[in-house]
């Protein structure tokens, strides 16, 4: 059965949702499934916005067959060429023949690479080039490596509406709720968005602000984002503009604290969760500690993305850093973070090493502060160790008081 839903006048949501998909990308969990957004233009001529993953194609097939009602498809537009959202495209061309497809020169040589056969469909599009469907005219903007090289969005001139690709998407099923102003998306979905965004698109933020600056040019004509995953947005644009610009400036959102604690017998649990309620003891509430070695890096990423300060606390490991932290502070250096300001509690019962090797590793980083206060750890928390841990605390808070 199909099911769609009314975008705006001419525009249909044709997608569908994965609840049976663990990890996207094979990497990151969605315990909350994930939507695959495609869009269908009745005008004129008939234009479909990109396709889906293949794990949801015969929903995806049934939705567009049902709203063209027998009239041909005119052209797909192809925004994204990534398997989750062109892996449709060659059973489009088997139904519609006659189809057009428009896109960026490197898209088709994706498409080719992937062994679609295109051939004699292509329309391809640049920077700046427009289409007229009818009522409709869209212009075609280049976003390269947001997240992929091949990446653009389409503006609809006539409806303002944007087809943003993979920006301002957002882990998470739509389960029918198609619209940003229909679920509470500060309480139940910001977390999925900062995760989606922070993890796929994190490390490409030049890429991003210069999409944003594209999109200043037309912002008072944006009257709608509908992205390739995630909620469409029709209300409250700026609201979800400026977590974009925070994110992509590597600015965090928040200040707080996130400790973040590798710990093989609990000793240095036990140090982080006294650090934990220190800091809640002089004001500083908003604290969060994470296990390395039972929470996704994923979620770690996000979190780290979110505030101002981060505690690593961490056992030395075969005179190393313990692998999962150090798996940590990889991601976290792959996806480029900056302007974050670190504080490092170390243990290690013959050999402590673990801080001076992680104080390395962060100071490689760009625009990174490590403060000088640290907390050192001979097995396990003990009365000698209370002074630094209320000096690592005044220097955390201290910090927090330093014009950003």
């Amino acid at each position: 059965m199909y099911c769609v839903r009314k975008v705006t006048d001419d525009l249909y949501w044709v997608g569908g949702n994965d609840h049976r998909l663990a990890l996207f990308e094979n990497i990151h969990p969605i315990p909350r499934g994930v939507s695959y957004n495609a869009y269908l233009l009745l005008d004129e001529k008939t234009v479909l916005f990109d396709t889906v993953d293949w794990s949801i194609g015969r929903q995806f097939i049934e939705n567009v067959e049902t709203l063209l009602a027998g009239r041909p498809l005119d052209y797909l537009v192809v925004n994204h060429m990534e398997p989750d959202h062109g892996a449709s495209i060659e059973e489009i061309i088997l139904r519609y023949p006659e189809v057009k497809i428009i896109s960026t020169e490197k898209a088709f040589l994706f498409m080719r690479q992937f062994g679609f056969t295109v051939d004699g469909h292509i329309e391809q599009v640049a920077e700046g080039d427009t289409r007229c469907f009818g009522k409709h005219t869209v212009t075609f903007i280049a976003a390269p490596m947001v997240h992929w090289p091949e990446a653009m969005v389409t503006f609809d001139t006539t409806n303002g509406v944007l087809f943003s690709a993979d920006a301002f998407g957002s882990f998470g099923a739509l389960d029918g709720k198609l619209f940003n102003d229909e679920v509470n998306f500060d309480r139940d979905w910001i977390d999925d968005a900062r995760r989606y965004y922070t993890n796929i698109v994190g490390k490409y933020g030049p890429h991003v602000q210069s999409l944003l600056k594209k999109a200043g040019g037309i912002l008072d004509q944006i009257k709608m984002i509908c992205p390739l995953h995630g909620p469409v947005w029709r209300s409250g644009l700026g609201y979800f503009l400026d977590k974009y610009d925070k994110w992509s400036r590597y600015e965090p959102e928040e200040q707080g604290v996130m400790i973040a604690y590798a710990s093989m017998y609990g000793n240095t649990e036990a140090a982080a969760a006294l650090l934990a309620s220190k800091l809640c003891e002089r004001g500083m509430t908003n604290v969060v500690m994470y296990d390395v070695s039972s929470t996704h890096v994923s979620q770690l990423i996000s979190e780290t993305f979110r505030l101002s300060h981060v505690v690593l606390a961490s056992v030395t490991y075969n005179l190393g850093i313990y692998p999962p932290m150090h798996s940590y502070l990889m991601d976290m250096k792959a996806l480029n973070l900056q302007k974050r300001t670190f504080a490092i509690i170390e243990n290690g019962s013959w050999a402590c090493r673990s801080g001076a090797l992680m104080r390395e590793f962060v100071e490689g980083m760009r625009d990174m502060e490590v403060l000088d206060e640290k907390v050192s750890l001979a097995s396990a928390m003990n009365e000698n160790n209370a002074p630094d841990m209320d000096t690592l605390v005044d220097g955390i808070l201290e910090s927090m008081r330093k014009p950003q």
